[in-house]
């Protein structure tokens, strides 16, 4: 017969001990330094003029850096889709997941980023995940910029190579650490657009670096692709007339969630490394495919991204004029010619109270805090939208320019 269920008596006054009960007082340590993270229910469809606990507010939160995310094409484009494929993917790429859309998207990216193969993930942490963790293992070393985004440096610490960082932006000291290294192959992987500080890689130079020493250029361009480029292609249109055309040397990643307006990531490069990727990214192996509309939603956006040049030139004037506008004296406005346009305030408490207030006026800032950015640094990150207007970037100025001094 099989074994009886135990039953546990507690003696009176005594109590069960709870094996996640330390959970709490961590909850209130960082609730205690301004580091507790809470989330808003949006009541709206995505866009600068939203709808939170039912109160309208002028949002400068999102990376919707165009303005696509409800554009009517996008939706036109996945309710079709719906409508003749279906929600769900139903499987892997590997398995049955693999759709038609899916298939005409990954040439669309290619041909739309000048290199010759793409690849589809379902998210930018899943790519970068996969990229790493496939080309880098125990005897290789990989050099990442101190600002990286979690995902790269996440991914580093699951290849077991090993993960050797350089201060931000410094080239000199990439150098002497890539000219030191003993390893079997080397990679050098960095954000393209750094997403708390809004400042662009130097990729030229450091394709030089990686052309030199051997070692293979891993960017993630998830802040870039559409917002930079005459034609929204990211950093390297960005830097076209000083990039070796079809280098074989780096690995282009960019996601699909930001200025595409809807949801998903890419890998580009080599067809060879798209092959491989399919053999051995874990990431993209073991997990269901997007839902096949999205990829129809995406190709509509690929379509407007190219043709629309005046969203990037609204978001170039809107940069501008934030930064014209803002006279602040003891906050300070960093250096940033994207769509991000950090304001470092230094305390969690003011950064999170600044926040606030600026809700209480209608307008959404996020409080950005340790450990998304340095210990000392926390800001406010605004995102500027080529859906905002002239007079919605001028309001916020002046609501800044105001709090700064009150506080």
């Amino acid at each position: 017969m099989p074994d009886k269920p135990k039953i546990i008596c507690w003696a009176q006054g005594a109590q069960p001990t709870m094996p996640l009960s330390y959970l709490a007082d961590e909850l209130k340590d960082l609730e205690a330094s301004g580091l507790r993270r809470h989330r808003r229910v949006l009541e709206s469809p995505q866009g600068v003029r939203i709808v939170v606990g039912g109160r309208e507010c002028l949002s400068f939160c999102s990376n919707d850096y165009l303005g696509l995310a409800s554009h009517p094409a996008l939706i036109e484009a996945a309710q079709s889709a719906a409508a003749r494929y279906g929600v769900g993917a139903g499987s892997s790429h590997l398995v049955s997941g693999h759709s038609v859309l899916h298939h005409e998207l990954e040439a669309a990216l290619a041909a739309f980023t000048g290199l010759p193969a793409a690849l589809l993930f379902s998210t930018g942490y899943m790519a970068n995940l996969g990229i790493i963790t496939a080309l880098a293992g125990r005897d290789d070393e990989i050099f990442a910029d101190k600002l990286n985004h979690a995902s790269l440096n996440d991914a580093v610490l699951l290849s077991r190579a090993k993960f050797t960082r350089y201060p931000h932006l410094d080239l000199v000291v990439l150098e002497k650490r890539l000219a030191a290294s003993r390893a079997k192959r080397k990679l050098v992987v960095t954000d393209a657009v750094f997403s708390m500080d809004g400042d662009i890689a130097p990729v030229p130079e450091l394709l030089a670096l990686c052309e030199r020493y051997d070692a293979l250029l891993v960017l993630d361009d998830a802040h870039g692709f559409g917002v930079l480029g005459l034609t929204g292609r990211g950093v390297l249109e960005h830097f076209s007339s000083l990039l070796t055309p079809h280098s074989s040397r780096f690995i282009y990643m960019a996601t699909l969630g930001k200025a595409a307006g809807v949801f998903g990531a890419f890998v580009a490069g080599p067809a060879e490394l798209a092959d491989y990727l399919v053999q051995r990214a874990r990431t993209y192996i073991y997990t269901t495919a997007t839902p096949p509309l999205l990829s129809a939603a995406l190709s509509a956006s690929l379509r407007l991204i190219e043709g629309e040049a005046w969203r990037r030139e609204r978001l170039r004037e809107l940069i501008a004029a934030l930064r014209l506008g803002l006279k602040l004296r003891r906050w300070r406005l960093m250096d940033s010619t994207t769509p991000i346009q950090p304001v470092i305030i230094g305390s969690n408490q003011e950064t999170l109270a600044t926040s606030e207030a600026l809700c209480e006026r209608g307008i959404w800032v996020p409080a950005i805090r340790p450990p998304t950015v340095p210990k000392g640094e926390a800001r406010l990150r605004i995102s500027l939208s080529a859906a905002h207007r002239l007079e919605d970037v001028e309001r916020l100025a002046a609501a800044l320019n105001e709090l700064e001094g009150e506080a």
